[in-house]
């Protein structure tokens, strides 16, 4: 079938330019930009001079991260004009596996939303982390023949890349071979250091902070996606990148989303339009979500409004809002004036749920079993690290601070030191990592998560370890999600029975879920510019600098090595 778009200003991404022209679509692809008349066509709509541009794509996102199904994020992101996306599946891997990422490719068929992967390269992310599940480079190979599998997803272990970890340099090697990209990600890398990493055949980062970072990595051949999420808000300090000759070497990612932003602000969209509010070009930005994202994966036929192109196309209002009025994807209408046409939700596998398993080896977890005892190690005044939490960043710095372990255990509130814990729940070690950490400015209770990446262990945080456990066994009796505690009782939850990491809920359920459990760490007093559990979710992946907490205990990520919780000399201590 034909569909003609007539009176359209076409986005042209290769031009930057606007042109007024008609598109001609056939089936799935574009076959004219020109002028056409009705009778060429057997369906026509008289667009009346709105904007036609290519369908936006997320080039970095984790869907689990978003605690939505991938039909469900579909309905919560194609109405905002998002066609593609570049998933990561590194989390359900962690925790499930191969079973995981075949979860996420069969779950994306039928979906109005193209749903590329880049399959996970740590699984686990490093020595110190204890994952549901270890994929070699020979258990990804055979993935790479899959036509939605566009490469190697974020290299975190970046210090594994430099000194040459074998397994490590077969999975980019296999990458390679298949001519697929092989994405980074080395926060803070620099230098000599940089120059190593990249010459193993990374080909981008969307990691960096600021414009000085990214600019050497654009010098040094790289990519580099902008990113603008909850907890990295890098898109002002990166609008340098806006400009040539940096642009055309940028494309647009959110890594992770919350469900009620989605909803509410946008996805790739809301990017679009803060940039445009500072004074980029739209058209510009436009390039970054489309074409140059494209281009990154060697998407041939995605990206742009050309003959030969994928008809994912959108119609909006005007450049400076960006409303869409509606989303084509392979030329057929899914989705109009903000609604997503209906279409059916592929079946959740059973062995994807109840995940969160008996790790805590004696049964139900119990105050007693977060406690620090070591003969005289943990005894009086000591100095401490402690994980500090840097605003807005998934950055966390060391701090070194006196505890009295006389008193509450080391735990002080009135400073705003808390109890952390990670403890293993993929019913293999039930391992215990205790810590401390500050900027959280809980006050009274207890949070705990099945969601810590990239490992998804459990995850605790509080000012009492009662209120610790009996959040972590709640979590467990969920088969995952998050809970809130204060004196020994639930008063806010969100089940996430899939993998723990995703609900099976709707988009719109899972945003008042997500609400109620914030507004309940809120009202113990969390501050309410805070973004307490994907905070809480990142301080246990030890590939982001600075100090991290998993399993096994601290973990110093710039030296890649476990450190203990009281330290000798607190002047010495970096």
């Amino acid at each position: 079938m034909k569909t003609l778009l007539k009176h359209c200003r076409v986005v042209n991404v290769f031009t930057a330019q606007i042109d007024a022209c008609d598109v001609l679509l056939s089936d799935e692809k574009i076959i004219g930009v020109d002028q056409y008349e009705p009778a060429d066509a057997d369906v026509t709509y008289d667009l009346e001079g709105k904007y036609v541009c290519p369908g936006f794509i997320d080039g970095h996102i984790h869907i689990e991260s978003t605690t939505l199904t991938p039909a469900e994020f579909a309905r919560a992101t194609v109405p905002h004009g998002t066609t593609s996306i570049i998933a990561d599946p590194h989390e359900i891997a962690n925790v499930c596996g191969i079973n995981g990422i075949e979860y996420m490719l069969a779950a994306s068929e039928g979906i109005p939303l193209t749903v590329y992967l880049a399959l996970p390269s740590c699984v686990p992310s490093t020595p110190f982390c204890e994952s549901g599940a270890a994929l070699p480079a020979a258990a990804l190979k055979p993935l790479y023949a899959h036509p939605r599998v566009v490469g190697l997803g974020e290299v975190m272990n970046y210090v594994g890349v430099i000194h040459q970890d074998p397994d490590l340099l077969q999975k980019i090697e296999d990458a390679r071979a298949a001519q697929k990209t092989v994405n980074g990600h080395a926060p803070l890398l620099s230098g000599q250091a940089l120059d190593a990493y990249i010459a193993n055949g990374i080909r981008d980062d969307h990691e960096c902070t600021s414009a000085k970072e990214a600019m050497e990595r654009i010098r040094k051949g790289q990519r580099v996606m902008i990113r603008q999420g909850p907890n990295s808000q890098n898109l002002r300090s990166l609008l340098p990148l806006f400009e040539q000759p940096w642009a055309s070497r940028c494309l647009l990612v959110t890594d992770d989303k919350h469900p009620a932003d989605l909803l509410t602000n946008g996805h790739i969209d809301d990017m679009i339009r803060t940039a445009v509010r500072e004074g980029k070009d739209p058209v510009t930005a436009i390039c970054m979500a489309t074409l140059w994202a494209a281009q990154a994966f060697d998407l041939r036929e995605v990206g742009a409004v050309a003959p030969g192109y994928v008809a994912d196309l959108l119609v909006l209002d005007d450049l400076q809002s960006l409303l869409v009025r509606q989303v084509f994807r392979r030329g057929r209408v899914v989705a109009k004036d903000g609604q997503v046409l209906p279409f059916a939700d592929p079946v959740v596998p059973a062995q994807l749920m109840q995940t969160v398993r008996d790790s805590f080896c004696l049964g139900a977890l119990r105050a007693e079993d977060l406690i620090l005892s070591d003969g005289n190690i943990y005894k009086g005044k000591k100095a401490c690290r402690v994980i500090s939490v840097i605003k807005g960043e998934l950055l966390t710095d060391q701090a070194i601070e006196t505890l009295d372990f006389d008193q509450n255990d080391g735990i002080d509130p009135a400073r705003d030191i808390l109890k952390l814990a990670v403890i293993e729940r993929h019913g293999k070690t039930g391992n215990r990592g205790i810590g401390y950490i500050r900027g959280m400015g809980l006050k009274k209770g207890a949070m705990a998560a099945s969601v810590s990446h990239d490992s998804h262990n459990l995850i605790l945080i509080g000012t009492n370890e009662a209120d610790m456990a009996v959040a972590g066994n709640r979590i467990r009796s969920l088969g995952g999600g998050f809970v809130v505690v204060a004196d020994g009782k639930v008063i806010g939850e969100m089940p996430l029975p899939i993998a723990g990491l995703m609900s099976d809920a709707p988009a719109a359920q899972v945003a008042r879920q997500n609400e109620q459990v914030r507004r309940a760490v809120y009202q113990l007093g969390v501050p309410l510019d805070c973004k307490p559990f994907l905070t809480m979710a990142f301080v246990s992946l030890p590939v982001i600098p600075h100090l991290k907490l998993t399993t096994h205990g601290y973990v110093h990520v710039d030296r890649q090595c476990l450190v203990p919780l009281v330290v000798d000399s607190p002047t010495t201590e970096g």
